[in-house]
């Protein structure tokens, strides 16, 4: 069975629904961005919420998509970095319960915290503070951390520190895994262009991309982004919402419908999406199946607040993978 290993900010998500978007600009986050805050300010907009009803569950992207994977049965590892507190337990607790092997050092700073603002309209705004994530250094990342895995998926917000991201690629290939990344915010794909073009040219095979992520990255809109990206890489995935995704390698071209779905969070869509995709990619399936199955779980989170699902919709879930898997 294929095994997939996962790099990411270790942080814990605080998700709250905001009935208007007048925080937002008091706390200066573009709506549907990712922003980088400092512990106080942190402890601040946390403060400012606190009037209102909040969900706390472990997050960030890459860890989204690997215990979207664990939760469908695939072997999984993942590498990140965490403090000895509250939320760095509760981040263990959530990742070795589905049975993940998680390489989790301790660092200096607090547990990461992405508070994530809902608005009306299910788009999401985050305010990070990294916190321990930020710690995570080329220097922790060893050899034996790769071995045995077949994929290795980074999340784009990681990109910010070039070094470490190019050291874990460069361990992931000499391994002999795939290199998938999923772009994760147009924002932070606008501040590393360069870094993150030379980056998908010599190591990456799969790139995982939204329409705002693909038009940062290529200056086009999505279907010219796909042709483009698609020159860079083994697999180009261009998800375009309530449209669904467009697949690509040199060979094929598959566009996919997104499967029904009433939104009240877009949190964890597009990990999620990346979670059904990958699960494909590790059963051999075709593109168009890939891409079925990653409209499949993206639709269904969307449905809840958060990243996670509970026990009883991963069964629906399961038994929808089923259907397609027999198609």
């Amino acid at each position: 069975m294929k095994k997939i290993l996962g790099m990411g900010n270790a942080l814990v998500d605080i998700l709250v629904k905001i009935d208007n978007d007048q925080l937002l600009d008091e706390f200066e986050l573009p709506k549907g961005s990712m922003q980088l805050v400092d512990k106080a300010k942190s402890q601040n907009l946390i403060q400012a919420l606190s009037h209102l009803d909040y969900e706390v569950a472990s997050g960030g992207s890459a860890a989204n998509t690997i215990n979207g994977l664990a939760n469908l049965g695939i072997s999984c590892g993942y590498i990140g970095k965490i403090h000895e507190d509250n939320f760095g337990k509760i981040f263990t607790k959530d990742m070795t319960s589905k049975g993940i092997e998680a390489d989790l050092m301790y660092g200096d700073q607090d547990t990461g915290i992405a508070t994530t603002l809902i608005s009306s309209d299910s788009q999401r705004t985050f305010a990070t503070y990294l916190g321990a994530a930020v710690e995570l250094s080329a220097e922790d990342l060893k050899e034996d951390f790769f071995k045995g895995y077949d994929f290795f998926h980074i999340e784009g917000y990681l990109v910010q520190n070039h070094k470490l991201i190019e050291a874990a690629v460069k361990l992931a290939k000499k391994c002999g895994l795939k290199v998938c990344i999923d772009m994760a915010s147009y924002n932070v794909v606008e501040a590393n262009l360069d870094f993150l073009k030379k980056l998908v040219a010599a190591y990456v095979d799969i790139v995982f991309a939204n329409e705002e992520e693909s038009k940062s990255f290529t200056g086009k809109e999505p279907e010219a982004a796909l042709d483009e990206i698609a020159k860079m890489c083994e697999i180009a995935v261009v998800k375009i919402g309530a449209k669904g995704s467009m697949v690509k390698t040199q060979a094929e071209k598959v566009v996919v419908e997104a499967i029904k779905a009433n939104p009240v969070d877009t949190t964890g869509a597009g990990d999620l999406y990346a979670s059904g995709f990958l699960f494909g990619l590790s059963k051999e399936l075709s593109l168009e199946k890939c891409a079925k199955l990653g409209s499949l779980l993206g639709g269904n989170v969307i449905e809840v607040i958060g990243p996670k699902m509970t026990e009883d919709r991963w069964t629906k879930i399961q038994s929808s993978v089923s259907t397609v898997l027999s198609e």
